[in-house]
């Protein structure tokens, strides 16, 4: 499938509501517990979605259209949601996500993107030279790997009760 603004778009918008309708009303028992060590927690990834939209996507993105000579993004803490508050109750944290994700959204749509616009360049602190077509394919990517993840964790959880069935629960092999 080639690069379309407007099908990522379709993905970007779906993912609050995909996250309210998975996540809502759970226990702490699916929403706070992880892989073990320092992997994350459905709560924290939505802590991480929250953390992209106030400081990574939107600002990148209009770093790439501006005027200035200066593309150099500033790096992207991945961790910074683990120095919020803990205690948020998760539907304080979606209505957050739906609010930036929306916001971010018509953003993006005013700023009507040409196909030319879509070629040209920022800097990544890590990458190098990205084009926004790039910086915008790997935000949608960005949303179902984490919606990925949420269903990994989970799955998880139940690593040793599904019994012999983990022969064929592939979700839990990875």
């Amino acid at each position: 499938m080639q690069f379309n603004l407007d099908k990522s778009i379709e993905v970007l918008e779906k993912t609050p509501a995909i996250l309210e309708s998975y996540l809502l009303d759970l226990s702490d028992d699916w929403l706070k517990k992880n892989e073990g060590g320092a992997t994350w927690s459905p709560y924290t990834v939505v802590g991480h979605l929250i953390f992209g939209e106030k400081t990574d996507w939107m600002v990148r993105i209009k770093i790439i259209l501006n005027a200035s000579e200066n593309k150099l993004f500033e790096p992207f803490d991945r961790f910074a949601q683990q120095k919020e508050d803990q205690s948020r109750p998760i539907k304080d944290l979606l209505l957050d996500f739906r609010e930036l994700r929306s916001e971010n959204l018509d953003e993006l749509k005013s700023l009507k993107i040409t196909q030319n616009e879509l070629k040209r360049t920022g800097i990544h602190p890590e990458f190098g030279a990205v084009t926004l077509e790039q910086l915008i394919a790997a935000w949608t990517v960005h949303d179902l790997g984490h919606i990925g993840q949420i269903s990994r964790v989970m799955a998880k959880q139940y690593t040793k009760e599904v019994g012999p069935w983990i022969a064929y629960l592939g979700i839990l092999k990875k």
